[in-house]
């Protein structure tokens, strides 16, 4: 028995001999978990059109209060419907037409009755107002809340950062990523002397004569929840423009006044490479109306849409750390390019639940090779994923259970990375390769969807059948083996996989020879590689995340 692939080959056989399912033991979930996860008569009965968040940090006491407007439209007859709020935050009352509104809670979940049945179809209004001390993050971007910290010379630094657990954890809203906002008015009060940046465009800064300054920006694009952001400092601004496919795209820096000349060195350096390299591969900027920004925080970044995150020191790599092993990944700024790829998957492209977070993560992690491959070569951009490898654990399935706000395996990074640097060399057509990924910008242009419409997608464009290496890599933790075996001098080939009837294009060669393509099924069949025996046979297992078995 010859093992060609050392990762996990052996251990992989021993969990196939069990046939275990989906590798994990069933985990159980409470019913707070379903309030903020499912998708209830409560949730679904509107459709939200628009915020206004209306909110003022007092810093000093680590305190919030103010309002959000709900604009929706009725999709069914209703009376009652859910709103989401942390409940260590104070509903103080909820307003409809100048009247007070009963509510009732559970867990994080609001629930608000109506006077009168709302219409299906109808266009209608309430607003929340809302106080407390928000959930302080101890080591965001990693747990969500708001950052309450100060800068190197002493100023009061604040950022929020809130993906995964929720954005109701400092402000009122309907918490679950199927239904994007259509645009915002994001208003934050602060202590006079500093600034708030947040998404979109500022459109007034008003001194309220109280010792507080009041920020307007406003999102013309649908917004997910957790991306819309506030950010307090004393911060200085500096900008410059890029001529991108949609026309000219507004690049907008906010960063620490004493930071400014290492903001313009690393921002120089990297921003507009990324938007080429991105808009080359993804399709244009997916929101020119609201312009990019980078927006220095005191935690290390996060993907907020039109005002990415960045924490990364003004480093390379990330904090100065290739994590492919690779030496690409210290040519560059990680954080720039991972945060700035999620404007096209996680903020473009939304997964409607997080169990599917994935469609984000994978594609951003795999985002970082084609950026790589952009400015140093196709070998460079795969060399650099082939070494993220290093890094995944095929602890569980990367799909997550749904309707209970429960993400996947952190392997939904690098080895969705890695899955999709497989399939791009299964359809073996770099054209046609960019051409699904600009495709799929486009037809999901600024929409929330399902496991099922991207990968049916990709499957289509494609004209292969690639659903059994999703389903493989997404939703079980092992990876296939290519189980080679002679019998009678005769080469044998099959995969053994938790998908049943699982097939995959694979490329192998004699030692030395020229690739070409086989496509073992799970049961033994014979394959003509001309002079193969047991010390010869080699496998792309540079392209393919794959164990392979010699008998």
């Amino acid at each position: 028995m010859k093992i060609n692939n050392l990762l996990i080959c052996t251990l992989a056989l021993i969990t196939f001999s069990a046939k275990a399912q989906l590798g994990t033991p069933k985990e159980k979930f409470t019913r707070a978990d379903s309030l903020r996860g499912n998708l209830t008569p409560l949730r679904t009965c509107y459709d939200i059109n628009y915020y206004h968040l209306d909110v003022k940090f007092d810093i000093d006491q680590k305190f919030i209060s103010g309002s959000n407007l709900f604009k929706f439209t009725a999709t069914q007859d209703f009376t009652k419907l859910q709103f989401d709020l942390f409940a260590n935050l104070k509903v103080e009352k909820v307003v409809y037409k100048g009247r007070e509104l009963p509510y009732t809670r559970e867990y994080n979940a609001v629930f608000v009755t109506f006077p009168k049945t709302i219409k299906k179809d109808s266009r209608d209004e309430f607003t929340v107002y809302y106080s407390g001390n928000p959930t302080v993050a101890k080591h965001a971007p990693w747990d969500g809340g708001v950052v309450f910290t100060k800068d190197s010379i002493g100023n009061p630094w604040v950022a929020t950062a809130c993906q995964g657990v929720g954005a109701s954890i400092w402000w009122p809203n309907k918490d679950h990523q199927y239904d994007e906002v259509d645009s915002a008015l994001i208003s934050i009060s602060v202590p006079t002397g500093l600034q708030d940046v947040s998404n979109g465009r500022l459109r007034k800064v008003t001194d309220l004569q109280n010792g507080y300054t009041r920020f307007d920006w406003f999102v013309a694009n649908p917004i997910n929840n957790y991306d819309i952001e506030a950010n307090i400092g004393k911060y200085t601004h500096f900008s410059d423009n890029y001529a991108g496919e949609k026309g000219n795209l507004t690049l907008d820096y906010w960063v620490l006044t004493y930071n400014l000349d290492k903001a313009k060195k690393q921002f120089g350096e990297n921003v507009r490479d990324m938007i080429k390299a991105f808009e080359y591969w993804f399709g244009p900027y997916p929101f020119y109306e609201d312009g990019y920004k980078l927006i220095e925080t005191p935690h290390l970044g996060m993907e907020h849409q039109s005002g990415t995150a960045y924490g990364n020191h003004y480093l390379n790599g990330y904090l100065g750390r290739d994590l492919s092993g690779t030496g690409w990944g210290l040519k560059w700024d990680f954080i720039i390019v991972h945060e700035s790829g999620h404007e096209w998957f996680g903020n473009n492209i939304t997964s409607k639940d997080i169990a599917d977070m994935w469609i984000h993560e994978s594609f951003t992690n795999y985002s970082e090779s084609l950026f790589v491959e952009q400015r140093y070569g196709k070998q460079a951009g795969q060399e650099y994923v082939h070494g993220t490898r290093m890094a995944i654990e095929n602890d569980r399935p990367i799909v997550g259970p749904y309707n209970v706000n429960k993400e996947g395996s952190e392997d939904m990074y690098y080895k969705g990375g890695n899955l999709l640097n497989m399939v791009r060399t299964i359809i073996n057509d770099d054209e046609k390769w960019r051409s699904i990924l600009r495709g799929l910008n486009k037809t999901f242009y600024h929409q929330t969807v399902t496991y099922d419409q991207i990968v049916n997608y990709i499957t289509q464009q494609a004209g292969l059948n690639l659903n059994p290496v999703f389903d493989q890599y997404l939703h079980y933790k092992n990876i296939p083996i290519l189980n080679f075996m002679f019998i009678r001098g005769k080469l044998y080939c099959r995969w053994i996989a938790d998908v049943k009837e699982f097939s995959m294009p694979v490329k192998v060669r004699i030692k030395g020879g020229k690739y070409q393509f086989i496509t073992p099924t799970t049961e033994f069949k014979p394959v003509e590689l001309t002079g193969a025996d047991k010390t010869n046979i080699e496998v792309d297992t540079f392209n393919y995340y794959i164990g392979v078995l010699i008998d």
